[in-house]
């Protein structure tokens, strides 16, 4: 009986052994390119839009600012920043 307790363990260990180890994640990219993008410019800036220039620009992430909208200064390489007039026309890209 002892003998057989003392191999759950073991079997539970060569078990552990075996189990498939997760491969990592790629890390995001960090850094965009606007000239891709650049025929967004002159859209309106509806998410789908929005949207296919962070793609085309392979940002991470997207922001959109309007005239008298308030930024955070921090600097981010991986996103791409969205300037649009008073009628959310597409005016300038930036990636930061």
């Amino acid at each position: 009986m002892r003998a057989s307790l003392l191999l759950v363990p073991i079997g539970l260990g060569l078990l552990a052994a075996c189990a498939a180890t997760p491969t990592p994640e790629p890390a995001p990219s960090l850094h965009c390119d606007i000239a891709p993008a650049n025929g967004f410019i002159g859209k309106r800036a509806i998410y789908s839009v929005t949207e296919g220039a962070r793609e085309a620009a392979g940002a991470n992430s997207v922001r959109v600012l309007g005239p008298g909208d308030v930024a955070t200064m921090d600097y981010r390489g991986d996103r791409l920043n969205i300037m649009v007039d008073g009628e959310r026309i597409i005016t300038r890209l930036s990636c930061g």
